[in-house]
């Protein structure tokens, strides 16, 4: 670590289960925010499905609606990591919801007319017994960059079971080292994106 410029990290758990229920999503978000705390990051994990989060395209969709309470900490990170399983080759419907919650800062813009998002950086991990990381990783990137976040190099991380197979990522007695390694490099390149961009933020209109 050459630069320990505070920064920190929001993770999105979008388990279908809610806690304590073990998670393979919730398992490898927390393996990235550990790889970005050797790079200076501090960071907090949110299962979504645990919150009342309502159907919408709006920041706030009213009473007992609780994405604004999570938007709050999305809104105060440097870095925010999507994670998701795999259901029928897509993401969850959880983070499909996050994704559809996100689009609502397309109309929250600062002084320039960006997104207030714009200069955050967004890494992606996926699980499955089932394939469709590529698929996931690809619908993810191009939401969260259209929304106005900045994606870095290889910011995504995955790891599926054999074609055909029902081993779950949480059930693996180790880390596979191609799926550790390519954690590292996403955490690695988050925060070097992160620092930079807090250095030199995007120039306005």
């Amino acid at each position: 670590m050459t630069d320990t410029a505070s920064l920190r990290a929001l993770a999105l758990v979008c388990s279908l289960k809610p806690s304590p229920a073990p998670s393979s999503s919730d398992l490898i978000a927390r393996q990235i925010l550990g790889e970005l705390g050797k790079h200076g990051v501090t960071g907090d994990v949110v299962r979504v499905v645990d919150h009342d989060v309502r159907p919408g395209v709006e920041v706030d969709m009213g009473e007992g609606d609780q994405w604004p309470a999570i938007r709050e900490q999305v809104m105060a990170a440097d870095i925010l990591v999507v994670s998701t399983p795999t259901w029928v080759g897509h993401m969850s419907s959880v983070a499909q919801r996050v994704l559809e919650r996100l689009d609502g800062e397309l109309s929250e813009t600062d002084d320039s007319g960006r997104p207030e998002v714009t200069g955050k950086v967004a890494v992606v991990s996926v699980v499955g017994n089932e394939d469709g990381a590529h698929k996931i990783v690809a619908d993810l990137f191009q939401g969260l960059d259209d929304i106005g976040f900045t994606i870095p190099a290889q910011g995504s991380t995955y790891w599926n079971d054999q074609a055909m197979g029902g081993t779950d990522y949480k059930d693996l007695d180790e880390t596979p080292e191609a799926v550790a390694s390519t954690t590292a490099t996403l955490a690695e390149n988050a925060a070097h994106l992160a620092r930079a961009l807090k250095a030199q933020p995007y120039p306005g209109r």
